[in-house]
């Protein structure tokens, strides 16, 4: 179809796993074809419509089969069943030297790939130099690249890929190996190419940058498309599953208890009395939220300082971020955090207990609590949400926890600004400023 890029159509990947080396001699030489092998599904029965002009993020686990799955788009491997079509020319990094003579120079490797691409040397010639002004490598664009670091082969492989002009671009977690700058530039020059109409296939684990850079996302597990819509939803799809996995029963932590003041007329009250009317929080708490049953949110409110609550905010106004949670076993040592995204899901504030030096306390079967947070919303004019989380640390210096209770969409409020105090980034903080005259 002359809309679409790539059409995939019951596509998988089967490898044969062997216990031992030799088992694969003996099923390929013994009589009556006895398996002696097993199959491992890399990707199994993948449907799927790529539109030209369109940006896909994958997102998944390791071993989720993403990066098979571009692989087998590119032709680097070949389906076991099924078909790929691509309509259009593809420029891929997928993995680091990929395509290139580690025995040639920088430049002859971006004439070479040049020419796999389909271009002639008068072509080359003439985007050789924006090339290598966007690799940015010095004189070792004249060396063998066998030299290279990783992070200079990124650079001259995504230069490349992003000069050729390709219809479709596929790009695997390759940027990851580059600095912040070099990042930020790949980032710019991707959106230019989006602009184009370039469709361009994106593999990261950096959620943020899928948000920010693609309109679709799509969720894999376990060699198949668990997911697919829009980025923002993708997201909260993988993160949902992510914690999901990860749950772990705590029996003797090993981390020093510390107790935090809650509000003393929460723990004397039952029944639903103290936390207010909580209809709107349960209602959206149903979308995406993981339990383990040992504590629950019963009301997560936006309050202003009179204790009322409020959806709009002043840019700059103090607020409190009340979460009223009942306790269902003696827990030791509990944490909290929450995360403020904006509208398109980009992250743009979190905190928790332990970055505010009060990460846990000791909670007791059968207690209510409410724990506030107050800190001045100095965020840009738009619409925002909050995801709360209460959990168990179980090794804090890697960030290991067993969520109690996730709930990605918990409060919902809008930011307005003085026309006068406009903020040109997501977030204001305080600043002490002083000026000085220098001799």
């Amino acid at each position: 179809m002359e809309e679409l890029a790539i059409e995939i159509r019951d596509l998988s990947k089967v490898y044969r796993l062997y216990d031992r080396p030799v088992d694969r001699l003996k099923e390929a030489l013994l009589p009556f074809h006895k398996r002696y092998s097993r199959d491992f599904y890399a990707l199994r029965d993948i449907n799927l419509s790529i539109k030209k002009g369109e940006t896909v993020g994958f997102i998944g686990q390791n071993g989720a089969g993403k990066s098979t799955l571009l692989k087998v788009i590119t032709g680097v491997l070949t389906p076991t069943a099924g078909t790929v079509e691509v309509h259009g020319r593809i420029a891929s990094l997928l993995e680091l030297g990929a395509g290139f003579n580690p025995e040639m120079t920088g430049v002859e490797n971006i004439y070479m790939n040049g020419v796999v691409m389909g271009l002639s040397k008068e072509e080359m010639d003439a985007r050789v130099d924006d090339i290598i002004a966007f690799a940015d490598i010095g004189e070792f664009i004249h060396q063998p690249v066998k030299m290279y670091s990783s992070g200079m082969f990124a650079r001259v492989a995504f230069a490349v890929n992003a000069f050729v002009e390709p219809d479709i671009l596929i790009v695997d977690e390759a940027l990851s190996v580059g600095d912040a700058f070099f990042q930020a530039k790949c980032m710019d020059r991707m959106k230019h190419m989006l602009d184009d109409g370039v469709t361009v296939l994106f593999v990261s684990h950096d959620t943020g940058a899928v948000r920010s850079l693609c309109q679709r996302g799509i969720f894999m597990e376990q060699g198949k498309v668990s997911f697919d819509g829009a980025s923002k939803e993708t997201i909260e799809k993988y993160f949902a599953a992510k914690v999901r996995s990860e749950q772990k029963v705590i029996d003797n932590p090993s981390v020093q208890e510390v107790h935090v003041d809650l509000q003393s007329e929460a723990t004397e009250q039952r029944d639903g009395i103290w936390y207010g009317d909580n209809a709107a929080f349960l209602e959206k708490a149903t979308y995406d939220r993981t339990q383990n049953g040992k504590v629950e949110f019963l009301n997560v409110q936006l309050l202003n300082e009179q204790g009322k609550e409020i959806s709009q905010v002043e840019c700059g106004q103090k607020v409190c971020l009340r979460y009223a949670f009942q306790v269902y076993e003696d827990i030791p040592i509990l944490g909290f955090a929450y995360h403020i995204r904006s509208a398109s899901g980009v992250e743009v504030v979190y905190s928790d207990t332990g970055l505010d030096r009060l990460p846990i306390f000791s909670a007791e079967a059968g207690g209510c609590y409410a724990l506030d947070w107050k800190f001045h919303v100095d965020l840009q004019e738009g619409n925002y949400n909050v995801a709360a989380v209460a959990s168990i640390p179980l090794d804090i210096t890697i960030g290991k926890v067993d969520f109690c209770d996730f709930v990605p969409c918990a409060v919902q409020f809008s930011v307005i600004t003085d026309p006068m105090r406009h903020l040109y980034g997501y977030v204001h903080w305080h600043n002490d400023v002083s000026i000085m005259r220098c001799h």
